[in-house]
Order: structure tokens, then C-alpha cells, then sequence
């Protein structure tokens, strides 16, 4: 069976993570991705390393770890906006698309005459979405924004790190670029609505949208935490703000993270550890209880993981069915058997390097089961395929068009 997005044409002039992350899901869902790159060095992340793949040889390529990470399944068109024949070709081949995705600066592809204004009276079924750091609007709107930025802004670092008061205190940032992650999976979700609606109104829309939208909208609970009580919340480090006991735990030879959900499994975990009795205490009787007293409780449940090791914890409560896991690193992950049971890792076929690596998407459909068709594409690897099948052009107009360097 075709993927579900099968025949729908996505024309990606985006570029680094937020937006790529976002065409990439859509390739994997079956659309033809065209990711239009400059010639002259392409998606910035192409250089974004090292790590490079290295090819048969050993030798680093020209494709770095990072755009080999948001760029599975589409075709690379090396095209110069900043010439007329370059802009040229891209109103033509957004004039035959479904949808665009750019993350220029604010205004910054009018003037090249391919904005949504520019685009949609000659296709008005086009869904149109860009992505800022700030939005379309407002007083920070012109200016430029990586995720880093935007964390920090937008609040996530306010709760994340080590406790005020505490050894190595202080804001950190998440691991990955979750700001951009998160704003390109909010990008997938507006453009299937937006496609959905169409087939009712057969118009396509413009859709606005920021990583510091994103960031402030997705805190979730810690917004209510403060939109509810007015007061800010704070580092925690591994613990969560309304549940205990919810965060890591030494344990004899090592870390494991504890994850109590509920009363029911907060006494079978003091079952597990010994102490039965706890679970009776009036201070940690409910959770409301025992978020109440976590300062005296937490230090009873340290003392207590400490007296064995992370395998044995680790045998015993999932045995009673208390959530609880292993702090892997990333080649621990790899050899967890569950993550291998579901082959979350890939090996595509690549020109330079005879394959590469890379990580599923985790969606798994019944029906349209997804096929990993292409790796990440070397830059300009489908110009003459993409504007021959789609614009129609010939051999002798692309060889003009590469003497001119407007394509690559």
C-alpha cells in the first residue's frame, strides 16, 4: 500500500531543524518532499559537524551526522533564488505543489516574489506554512532565533537543572533541539489540518508559526502550575512538580529512575523495598500526601535504593509492576532488546557511504505501513530529475541553466 500522503507534493525551502524535521515526517507519510537548497553549500547543516559520514573508506563525506538526522525520503534541487530564473523555477514548482514550507526571516522570501501572497492567486489550494522565531508579528518579530535562544526565553530552562541551593545549579538546556523539534511536529499536525480542510473549502490557507509560540505552549502542566497559583515554578532537577516519588535514585551501582504514578503503585513499591508500613503513613498515604512531605520522604526512598544494585531495583518493581527504568546512554538504547524488537534502527542504501544510519519514525500504520524509499538526499542529487518531471524542462535548458549557475 502507498503511504498515506501518497501524491501530495511538499515544496521545502526550509532549512536546519524545525522545518526539515517537520518534511521529513511528511516524506516518511508518503509525500514527494523537494527540499530546494542554495548551490553554493546548501541546508546549513550539511557543515554542522563533526561528525560526518564517513564513506567505504573511512573518509569523512560531505554529509554531516545532524542533516543526515532531518532529511530521509526527499529529493535535493539545488536552486539560486537570488536570481530571476531561479525564483522563476520555484514559482513554478509551487504552482504544482500541496504545500510550502520556509523558514526565512520574517518577509524575507517577498522579495524574491514567493510569499503567500505572491503564490496563492496562481495556486489557491497551496497551504503555505512558515516557521520564525518569533512569528509573523509583534515587537520581536524581525529578528533571528536558534532553539538554544529559545529555550532560555520561552521558559523550558527556568525548570530544567539542578535545584537553586544545590551542587551544579543552575538553567540548562535540554539535550536536542527540542524547541525546533517540537515546533516541527506542532508544523505537521497545522499542515494535515489544513490539507483535511481543503477538501471541503478546495482553498489552501497560510499558517504562521514560531518556535516561541511552540516553546511557551507545550509546558503543559507547568503552566497551569503557574497560571493557577501565580507562582513561577522551579528547578527540580529528575523530579516532577506533582507527582512523588517521580525522579532518579542512586542505587548501589548506579542510577535508575522511579516513576510512581499512583497510590497503588507507591505501596507495591514499598512492598518491593521492605518497608510496607510507609505506604500507611498519613504524610505519604496519597500523592497530594506526599508532595506535600517530599523533603522528608525522598531521602527515606534514597537510603533505601542505595541497599541494592540498578538490576536487581530493576527486576523486582517491574516483578510488581512499578514503573521504573534504566538511565541509558545511546548505546545502551540501541541494545535495549525492545528497541531492537521494534526495529527502531534503519540502514538506507547511500551513494557516498554504501549506507547510512538512522532512527524510524515511531508511527507505525496498520494499513500504509511506512517504506524508507531514500536516505538523505547529497545536495542538488534530484535537480534535473525534479524539473524535468515536473516543469517539463530539457537537457539543453538545464545545461543552460547550470552554465548560468541558477541551478546545481
Amino acid at each position: 500500500m502507498p503511504g498515506p500522503l501518497q501524491g501530495f507534493v511538499v515544496l521545502d525551502l526550509s532549512r536546519i531543524l524545525a522545518g526539515p524535521w517537520a518534511t521529513q515526517v511528511l516524506a516518511d507519510f508518503g509525500a514527494e518532499v523537494i527540499k530546494v537548497e542554495h548551490p553554493r553549500g546548501g541546508d546549513d547543516t550539511r557543515k554542522w559537524g563533526p561528525p560526518y559520514l564517513k564513506d567505504r573508506d573511512g573518509r569523512d563525506t560531505s554529509e554531516s551526522a545532524y542533516y543526515l538526522a532531518a532529511n530521509r525520503g526527499k529529493r535535493s534541487v539545488a536552486i539560486d533564488l537570488g536570481q530571476a530564473e531561479g525564483q522563476g523555477l520555484v514559482r513554478q514548482l509551487a504552482a504544482k505543489a500541496d504545500v510550502l514550507v520556509e523558514n526565512f526571516k520574517v518577509g524575507g522570501l517577498a522579495k524574491y516574489g514567493l510569499s503567500y501572497a505572491d503564490l496563492a492567486p496562481h495556486n489557491p489550494r497551496l497551504v503555505y506554512l512558515s516557521i520564525s522565531a518569533f512569528g509573523q508579528d509583534g515587537p520581536e518579530a524581525s529578528g533571528p532565533g536558534y532553539d538554544a535562544m529559545i529555550q532560555g526565553m520561552g521558559g523550558l530552562m527556568s525548570i530544567t537543572g539542578v535545584p537553586d541551593g544545590e551542587p551544579g545549579a543552575g538553567p540548562q538546556k535540554v539535550g536536542v533541539a527540542v524547541a525546533d523539534l517540537m515546533c516541527g511536529m506542532y508544523a505537521v499536525s497545522a499542515i494535515l489540518a489544513a490539507l483535511h480542510e481543503r477538501h471541503a473549502s478546495g482553498q489552501g490557507q497560510y499558517i504562521d508559526l514560531s518556535l516561541l509560540d511552540t516553546q511557551v505552549a507545550w509546558l503543559a502542566n507547568q503552566n497551569m502550575n503557574y497560571l493557577v497559583t501565580g507562582e513561577p515554578p522551579r528547578r527540580q532537577g529528575t523530579a516532577h512538580p506533582n507527582i512523588v516519588p517521580y525522579q532518579s535514585f542512586a542505587t548501589a551501582d548506579g542510577y535508575l529512575m522511579l516513576a510512581v504514578g499512583n497510590d497503588a503503585q507507591f505501596a507495591r513499591f514499598c512492598a518491593v523495598a521492605g518497608v510496607p508500613d510507609l505506604a500507611g503513613d498519613p504524610r505519604y498515604a496519597t500523592n497530594s500526601d506526599r508532595v506535600a512531605h517530599r523533603c522528608e520522604l525522598v531521602p527515606v526512598i534514597e537510603q533505601l535504593l542505595r541497599k541494592r544494585s540498578s538490576a536487581q531495583w530493576l527486576e523486582a518493581l517491574r516483578a510488581a509492576q512499578v514503573p521504573c527504568g534504566p538511565i541509558n546512554d545511546l548505546a545502551q538504547v540501541f541494545a535495549e532488546p525492545q528497541v531492537q524488537h521494534r526495529g527502531l534502527r534503519l540502514e538506507l542504501a547511500h551513494p557516498l557511504a554504501g549506507s547510512v544510519p538512522g532512527v524510524r519514525n515511531p508511527v507505525v500504520f496498520s494499513r500504509t505501513p511506512i517504506e524508507y524509499r531514500t536516505p538523505p538526499p547529497p545536495l542538488g542529487a534530484d535537480t534535473d530529475s525534479v524539473l524535468r518531471e515536473h516543469l517539463g524542462l530539457d537537457a539543453t535548458i538545464l545545461d543552460g541553466l547550470r552554465e548560468r549557475r541558477v541551478i546545481a
